[in-house]
């Protein structure tokens, strides 16, 4: 076998080379595909409260789009769908969320059990995907404070009343013994001067 002509190995090599660029061109723009924009990661709410999960993402075509929830009591699926269709929503989270075609979803009513990790993965139909994690933290109210407060409150104000009802027994005690003793001053006076003009 005849070794090829030098033009023609050339042409072989560089075509070669077009190729293998051409496809790491491709793989870059494979995992490039999809990008997820999430403008707040950490969430912090209370009790009953309505919270918007919210992200942005870009990619070629219509992805699939699906949220997770993980906590202390577990992993579980929220709810999957493609932007223009109807959302695949879980048993656990039926009437507590809406979707949005940017990604985006909404829990109602939440309570201190929906506190954990949110993850939101966007797969292209090729297959390229990625994926995002909100942090959501929610606190009761606390009512004990506000009872707490509210009996230091009423305590303080029977000891006011208490003490505003003993001034005023203190002041008309005050007031008898004093209208006695000038009483008792007067008597002795009128006393001494009669004992004076009988002397006399």
């Amino acid at each position: 076998m005849r070794p090829l002509p030098s033009g023609r190995r050339k042409t072989r090599g560089i075509s070669l080379g077009l190729f293998a660029l051409c496809l790491a061109a491709a793989c870059c723009l494979q995992s490039q595909g999809v990008s997820l924009y999430i403008p707040q990661a950490t969430i912090n709410a209370t009790v009953k409260e309505d919270i918007l999960l919210s992200v942005e993402y870009s990619c070629h075509g219509v992805p699939t789009i699906e949220w997770t929830y993980s906590s202390n009591w577990g992993t579980q699926k929220i709810v999957e769908w493609k932007p223009g269709t109807q959302a695949n929503i879980s048993q656990s989270h039926k009437d507590r969320v809406c979707t949005f075609d940017n990604g985006s979803i909404q829990l109602f009513s939440v309570g201190v059990r929906d506190s954990g990790y949110y993850v939101i993965t966007v797969t292209e139909r090729l297959g390229s995907s990625q994926f995002g994690t909100i942090v959501l933290h929610v606190s009761e109210i606390l009512y004990e404070d506000l009872h707490f407060v509210a009996v230091i409150l009423a305590f303080l104000a029977a000891v006011a009343a208490v003490l505003i009802s003993l001034m005023w027994v203190c002041n008309k005690c005050a007031y008898k013994f004093q209208r006695k003793r000038r009483h008792k001053l007067k008597e002795s006076t009128t006393e001494e001067i009669e004992l004076e003009d009988v002397e006399c």
